[in-house]
């Protein structure tokens, strides 16, 4: 069974940076892409970055780009991210999850419980 642990999350201002982490069990880690995902009520989970099994492949939404970063550690079964320059509309519920690399939702099989990130303004 895998579990993914999301931590991290907290209260911010505007411009502030918080670092997200999500630390995997079970021993295939690195045999998978992970990605992170963000929700706000009544929306759909939206797609933020993801990563490639090796770390080598990354992909952003564009409204993220140039503002957070993706980054994993195999040897720690963890994929971080780190947010900087955050803005109110960053506020959601952030996911980690496990699967093929892609921007899709349905690619991933396994996700976290979600860690809360509040920007105010």
């Amino acid at each position: 069974q895998v579990q993914l642990v999301e931590s991290g999350g907290g209260l911010v201002q505007a411009g502030g940076s918080l670092r997200l982490s999500c630390a995997a069990s079970g021993r295939t880690f690195s045999n998978y892409a992970m990605g992170w995902f963000r929700q706000t009520p009544g929306k759909e989970r939206e797609f933020v970055a993801a990563i490639s099994w090796s770390g080598g492949s990354t992909s952003y939404a564009d409204s993220v780009k140039g503002r957070f970063t993706i980054s994993r550690d195999n040897a720690k079964n963890t994929v971080y991210l780190q947010m900087n320059s955050l803005k109110p509309e960053d506020t959601a519920v952030y996911y980690c999850a496990r699967g093929y690399s892609s921007t899709v939702s349905t690619a991933y099989e396994y996700w976290g419980q979600g860690t809360q990130v509040t920007v105010s303004s």
